[in-house]
Parts: C-alpha cells; structure tokens; sequence
C-alpha cells in the first residue's frame, strides 16, 4: 500500500517543505485578484478553489486556477521524485495536499484540495491519475456537481492505483481521499439535503 521508504529523513522531510510550499501558493485568491474579481473569501463558498472562481463567471479564470492549482501538486511530486526518489514524491504530493488545504498565508484556510489531489495523481501515477480526472469529467458533466464529482474521484482512486497497477499508491489515495471528504463535510451535508449547488451557479 506504501513505497519502500528509503531516503534519508532530512531528505523526506525537505520534500514535505517543498511540497507544502508549493502548495500553499493561493493561485485562485492570486487570479481572483488579478482580474479584478475582488477576494475570493468573499465571493460564492469562500473556498479559494478554481470552483469558486468559476461561480464569479470568469470562466478563463477558473480554468488557469485548475490548472495551476493541479500543476503545483504535479511539480512538486516531479522535483521530489528527480531530486530524491518514489517515496520523496508521495510525501511532496501529501505535502502540497496540506498546503493548498491548509496554507500558512491564510492562516490555514484554504481550499479544499480537489485539483491539486489530480495534480499529484497525475504525477504520481499517470493512469490512475487519469482515471481520476475522467471519474470527475463524468460525474460532473452527469450530475453538474463539482463536490460530488470530487467525492467519486476521490473514493474511486486508490481502487484505481490498484487495479491499474501502482499498488505501492494505494496509501496515499485513501489518505487523500479521507482528507477529501474531512473538507467537503459542508458540501456533503448539503448533497444530503439537496442544497448542493450546481456547477456554473453563482
């Protein structure tokens, strides 16, 4: 279920500073800002993500936070990798999960880490990844929920890393995943009342 953790410690723990660092960077609150959408905190759910963004009607907008907030995940995954090894990367990828959930400019406030989860699978394992992403596209474009989305993504993924074989990732998708759900406790209480907002819905 876990890599072999081979690396020095001092090793693996500057890959969690790197990763946490990188994650941390509030791109949606940056790209809000930039575009003259005010703060991000104010607007829709208050979360910081590429969702919320979207609610503002910017949709360029939206999708450079996607991609930027999934990107930061996937750097900091690769740069642990080349710098250190396989077990360096799966803790950058948790780190930065951390990071964007939980930044330290924001006073640990941040979003709810959906991209940046697909970022870090995309670079952890690039077919469960991808499995990942389609699971979300497939959802949301069904059902027009994102949280909803990212809940199947998530629940789906370590099943994907198994069966499409990266075993050694199962560890860390069911952590993510419970992350996952531990930051959409809102969300889900809203699924369950049939409150949840739609995609698109401002």
């Amino acid at each position: 279920m876990f890599p072999d953790f081979t690396s020095a410690p001092t090793l693996l723990a500057a890959a969690a500073v790197l990763g946490y660092l990188f994650g941390s960077i509030p791109f949606g609150l940056v790209i809000a800002r930039i575009c003259g959408l005010g703060d991000l905190r104010q607007i829709g759910s208050g979360n910081i993500g590429a969702t919320n963004v979207l609610r503002t009607g910017n949709k360029p907008a939206a999708a450079a936070t996607l991609v930027l907030d999934s990107g930061k995940g996937a750097i900091a995954v690769l740069i642990a990798r080349f710098a250190i090894g396989p077990d360096a990367a799966q803790i950058a990828g948790l780190a930065a999960f951390f990071g964007h959930c939980f930044p330290i400019w924001l006073k640990f406030k941040g979003g709810k880490g959906v991209a940046t989860y697909l970022g870090t699978m995309l670079a952890l394992f690039w077919p469960a990844g991808v499995a990942c992403c389609l699971t979300w596209l497939v959802t949301a474009k069904t059902l027009k929920i994102s949280s909803l989305s990212a809940l199947v993504a998530a629940a789906l993924g370590p099943i994907w890393a198994y069966v499409l074989g990266a075993p050694q990732l199962v560890g860390l998708a069911i952590a993510l995943a419970v992350l996952i759900y531990y930051r959409h406790a809102a969300n889900i209480s809203r699924l369950m009342a049939g409150t949840e907002p739609k995609i698109g819905q401002k």
